[in-house]
C-alpha cells in the first residue's frame, strides 16, 4: 500500500505528499494536465515544444539547470499524447530549491525570441532525426492518421508535421502557456523523507501566491466506430518488410483495458512468449515481433509490430499472427501461462515502488487519471481477470473491421 496524503491549495494546486524515511533524497514532480490530445489540428507539437521551452529560463533563474546541479540534484521531463510531466530530483535538505524553481517557471516563463528560436531548431532536428531520416521512423506519422480520423491521437507527440513548428509565432507559445500551465492544471506531487507538516507549509510558500488565472477545459472529440478495415502500404528505403497492425482498444480507466495489457503479455512478453517463440525461433518469419498496448488515457490502440525475415511474405505473416490471435480467443492458454504474465506484472509493479521517482511520478499520472489511490488496487484488479475475460475482450477487440494495417515495402 502506498500511502499519502492530498491537498488542495487556494488557487487549485492539486498537491501529494509521500513520505518515504528510506532514502534521503527527495522528488519534486509536477505534471500539467496538457499533452499532444490538446493541440489545435493546425498548432501540433506545442505540448512537446512547451516541454523544451521550460528549460530555457523564467522571471527570476536566467540558467534553469545551474542552481538544481549546486543543490546536488538533476531533472528532466517528458511529453506524450495526455500529459506533461517535470522532475527534479536532490538532496531532501535542499528541497526548497526545486520548489523555488518550478514555482518561478509556473509564475511566468521568460519568453524570448532568442529562446523560442533556439529550442524550436532543438525540436525540428528532432523531428527530422528520429522521424524522417530513420528506417520506419515514420511509422506513427501515418499509422495513426490511418487508425484515428476524429480524436487527437491521429498525431503523434512530436507533431503532424515540422511546420507546424517552424512557424510558431510568440504570440502562439505565450497564449499555449496561458491556457495550459496555471496552478489549476497542475498536480504537485512531493516524495521524500519529510513528512506533510514539514513540506505543505514549504510548497504554500512557494505556490499559494500563483494566481488561478482559469480551469482549463479539455474539449476532446470521441473517435467513432471503425466499421473497415484499413490498409496503407509505404515503399520506403528501409531494409527489411515490416508490418503494423493496430486495434482499437478501451481507455485506461476501462475494466478490459487491463485484459488488453495481459493479452498482450501473453503473446509477447520475453523469450519464453508465444509470438516469438512460433513465428521468430520456430518458423523465422519474423527478425523481431512485439505485441503491446499504446498506453493513452483515452481509447486507444493494441499493437503488433515486427520486421519479416528476408524473402518471407506479408501473407504469410498476417496468417501466422492471426493463428495465434485465435488461439488466444479459443482460450488455448494453460492457467500456468496465466499466472505467469500475472505475476510479472505484479513483480514489475512493486519493484517500481523501489524508486522514490516511480513514486512520485506514479501518483501524480493516477491522480491525473482521476484519483491517486488507484493506484493501490491496479494489482489486485489484475489478478481478478479470468480465462473468460480474456476471450471475451480477445474477440470483441481482434476483428477485421476493427484492424488497421501499414505495411512497409523496401524500395527495389
Amino acid at each position: 500500500m502506498l500511502q499519502f496524503e492530498k491537498f488542495t491549495l487556494n488557487n487549485g494546486l492539486k498537491v501529494l505528499i509521500h513520505n518515504d524515511i528510506s532514502t534521503p533524497m527527495a522528488v519534486v514532480n509536477i505534471l500539467y494536465g496538457v499533452g499532444a490530445r490538446d493541440e489545435d489540428e493546425n498548432r501540433t507539437g506545442f505540448a512537446h515544444l512547451f516541454e523544451h521551452l521550460m528549460f530555457g529560463g523564467s522571471i527570476n533563474i536566467p540558467e534553469f539547470d545551474i542552481p538544481i546541479e549546486q543543490a546536488g540534484g538533476e531533472n528532466n521531463a517528458f511529453t506524450n499524447n495526455d500529459f506533461t510531466n517535470y522532475y527534479i530530483s536532490l538532496p531532501a535538505g535542499n528541497i526548497e530549491t526545486a520548489f523555488w524553481l518550478e514555482s518561478d517557471r509556473m509564475l511566468n516563463l521568460a519568453f524570448s525570441e532568442k529562446s523560442l528560436e533556439v529550442q524550436r531548431k532543438v525540436v525540428i532536428e528532432e523531428f527530422k532525426q528520429r522521424y524522417l531520416n530513420h528506417p520506419y521512423g515514420d511509422a506513427w506519422l501515418h499509422l495513426r492518421p490511418l487508425a484515428f480520423k476524429k480524436h487527437p491521437y491521429r498525431w503523434a507527440t512530436i507533431g503532424k508535421e515540422i511546420g507546424h513548428i517552424e512557424n510558431a509565432t510568440m504570440d502562439d507559445v505565450k497564449a499555449f502557456y496561458s491556457k495550459w500551465y496555471n496552478p489549476g492544471n497542475a498536480i504537485l506531487t512531493v516524495a521524500s523523507p519529510l513528512d506533510s507538516k514539514t513540506v505543505l507549509p514549504l510548497i504554500e510558500k512557494w505556490f499559494g501566491g500563483i494566481e488561478k488565472t482559469h480551469s482549463a477545459i479539455h474539449n476532446v472529440p470521441n473517435e467513432p466506430k471503425q466499421t473497415e478495415k484499413r490498409t496503407l502500404v509505404l515503399e520506403r528505403d528501409v531494409p527489411f518488410r515490416s508490418i503494423y497492425r493496430a486495434w482499437h482498444m478501451p481507455e485506461r480507466l476501462h475494466p478490459d483495458y487491463k485484459v488488453c495489457d495481459l493479452i498482450s503479455d501473453l503473446l509477447s512478453n520475453g523469450p519464453s512468449s508465444r509470438l516469438y517463440q512460433n513465428l521468430v525461433k520456430k518458423r523465422n518469419l519474423f527478425s523481431n515481433l512485439n505485441a503491446y498496448i499504446a498506453g493513452d488515457f483515452d481509447p486507444g490502440l493494441f499493437l503488433i509490430q515486427g520486421e519479416l525475415s528476408d524473402g518471407k511474405t506479408f501473407d504469410e505473416a498476417i496468417e501466422a499472427i492471426d493463428n495465434e490471435i485465435n488461439r488466444i480467443i479459443a482460450g488455448d492458454f494453460s492457467d500456468h501461462e496465466l499466472q505467469k504474465v500475472k505475476n510479472k506484472i505484479e513483480s514489475a509493479f512493486e519493484f517500481s515502488k523501489t524508486s522514490i521517482l516511480n513514486k512520485a511520478m506514479n501518483l501524480s499520472i493516477y491522480e491525473w487519471m482521476g484519483d491517486a489511490a488507484l493506484i493501490n488496487s491496479e494489482v489486485e484488479n489484475y489478478k481478478k481477470i479470468s480465462r473468460d475475460d480474456i476471450t471475451k475482450v480477445a474477440r470483441e477487440i481482434f476483428c477485421n473491421n476493427n484492424l488497421s494495417e501499414l505495411f512497409y515495402e523496401p524500395t527495389k
